[in-house]
């Protein structure tokens, strides 16, 4: 075998032996689990919390407010429209602060599981059966007769 052979097999071992690692494997879950996530935070906030918000303010809907900085022009096919969209960026913190404030809770409830857990003293050891306590004293009393 050539040595630029034995290197690339090297380097797929590596790579297997990497992927076969559960870290990578939960990392991986909860990247599809955190895609999944970020559909249901982006539905709760435009079809859930804005419009409740746009009510209030006059029914205003967020994800069309925008500073026009050069309007289209309606005599060209071509959208020419310039605009800096701060709507669509509210409706983005909000998103975040959503997400934030569920990955908070999250932790918090890990955090007091592992308190608890940290405070709960560990189990005793039962006793061990007679015959294993019996075995422990002909070993201890055989190792104090010797000089």
């Amino acid at each position: 075998m050539s040595d630029a052979l034995k290197v690339r097999l090297g380097i797929l071992g590596e790579f297997r032996e990497f992927i076969a690692r559960g870290n990578v494997i939960d990392l991986a879950v909860g990247v599809i689990v955190g895609a999944a996530f970020n559909d249901i935070v982006k539905s709760l906030v435009d079809n859930v919390v804005m419009p409740p918000i746009g009510l209030l303010l006059s029914g205003i809907d967020f994800a069309h407010l925008q500073w026009v900085l050069r309007p289209d022009d309606p005599l060209t096919k071509a959208n020419e429209l310039v605009a800096i969209q701060y709507g669509l960026f509210i409706n983005t913190l909000i998103k975040f602060l959503i997400v934030a404030w569920v990955v908070f809770l999250l932790v918090k409830g890990v955090n007091a599981i592992r308190r608890r857990d940290a405070a709960t003293p560990p189990a005793e050891k039962p006793p061990p059966p007679p015959q294993e306590a019996l075995l422990m004293e002909i070993r201890d009393l055989l190792k104090a007769r010797q000089p």
